[in-house]
């Protein structure tokens, strides 16, 4: 099936549907709210288990929530601009990220999907395999640590969700006012907490905040991070190729899909990102008619951690080189 066609097909998804909006919303806030009462008070009388269970949970709310939000900033979750983007103020405080520079930074990245050129668009940043070996020791010891899992995801989840995203990229272009507001609105929620339950129950939400991070990591890092993803340089660049092989399918169940509101199908959000989360996984199985789709299981994301460097003449991702070698490119 052509580009166009495909499209054309996977428009009929883009429907939206406010009761299905509101009951993925609402219902991801009720239980977002519950797994915070659970929390607390499991740790306020020493149930460490509950309390963890209870913190998973929150975590995973907190996950969903921002894939909501992200709909929200495609205005592809309400049929209307305004209530997309009332609500995508109103859960801000809760996922971390202000509302107007979530939209702008993510659009970006949409607009230079798998392009070389514009990594920087990108929420985990990839070195090509001549680029390392032109690197320095410093460099490389640099994008060794970042791009070590162990590094990554926990470290990168405390550092992005609590320093990071208090004045991300392109701040104080998007709105130097929102983004004040937004962290004064989150002080306000953790004020609360503090008053309603003590230091209690600011831990506890904080290391939600931090799991729940961390699992965005670890999605994020998926996303395009895979063995036999696809990138290039403009005027190569084909924006379907780079949407459906470059953008992950993960295949971990419906109940994982539903928990992170199906931001598991990234090839096909790429593609048309005007298909709301609740109707993704129907369009998905359109794409399935016309395309054999590489579906991502838990052991090979573990395996795509091992994937470090793009060789761009092999037009694969590859592990470091063994000490002492180079990455195998051919000469420019």
């Amino acid at each position: 099936m052509a580009d166009l066609e495909l499209r054309q097909a996977l428009r009929a998804y883009t429907k939206k549907d406010n009761r299905l909006a509101y009951l993925s919303l609402i219902g991801n806030l009720v239980f977002y709210f519950a797994a915070v009462a659970v929390s607390i008070l499991a740790a306020e009388q020493g149930r460490w288990l509950i309390a963890a269970f209870g913190i998973v949970a929150l975590a995973f709310a907190g996950v969903r929530l921002y894939v909501l939000q992200h709909d929200l900033g495609h205005l592809s979750l309400f049929d209307s601009k305004g209530l997309n983007e009332f609500w995508g103020y109103v859960v801000s405080p809760f996922t971390m990220a202000a509302y107007p520079q979530m939209r702008y930074n993510h659009n970006l990245h949409h607009a230079y999907v798998g392009d070389l050129d514009a990594r920087e668009t990108t929420e985990i940043y990839t070195m090509t395999a001549r680029e390392w070996n032109e690197a320095g020791f410093w460099k490389r010891f640099y994008y060794r640590l970042y791009r070590n899992p162990f590094v990554l995801i926990p470290v990168g989840s405390f550092y992005t969700y609590f320093f990071a995203y208090r004045w991300p990229k392109h701040a104080a272009k998007v709105g130097a006012a929102a983004m004040l507001a937004h962290n004064l609105a989150i002080l306000a929620y953790f004020g609360l907490l503090y008053a309603l339950s003590g230091w209690t129950g600011v831990i506890v939400v904080a290391l939600a905040i931090w799991v729940g991070g961390m699992l965005g990591v670890f999605l994020v890092y998926l996303q395009h991070n895979f063995e036999g993803t696809w990138w290039d340089r403009r005027p190569d660049l084909d924006f379907e190729r780079a949407s459906i092989q470059g953008g992950s399918c993960l295949d971990f169940g419906w109940i994982f899909d539903e928990a992170v509101a199906n931001i598991t199908k990234h090839d096909i959000h790429h593609l048309v990102a005007a298909i709301p989360s609740y109707r993704l996984r129907a369009a998905h199985r359109e794409l399935e008619k016309t395309h054999h789709l590489r579906r991502i299981g838990f052991g090979e994301a573990l395996h795509a951690f091992t994937l470090k460097l793009w060789d761009e003449d092999a037009e694969q991702l590859v592990p470091f080189p063994k000490a002492g070698a180079t990455a195998t490119v051919k000469p420019a």
